[in-house]
C-alpha cells in the first residue's frame, strides 16, 4: 500500500496525471492474466488478444 501512495505522491509532485491511466491499465491487465490462470474462462480470455 506504500508503494501506491508514493505513485500518487510522485504523480501529484510532478504534475504527470497523464501517468495514471496507463498504471491503472496495467494494473487490470496483471489482475486478469493472474485470475486468469487455470480458470476456466481462460480460453475466452486469450480470445481477445
Amino acid at each position: 500500500m506504500l508503494f501506491i501512495k508514493e505513485l500518487f505522491n510522485y504523480l501529484r509532485s510532478r504534475k504527470k496525471f497523464w501517468l495514471l491511466p496507463i498504471f491503472v491499465i496495467m494494473a487490470m491487465l496483471g489482475a486478469l492474466i493472474v485470475l486468469a490462470q487455470g480458470s476456466a474462462i481462460a480460453p475466452f480470455i486469450y480470445t481477445l488478444f
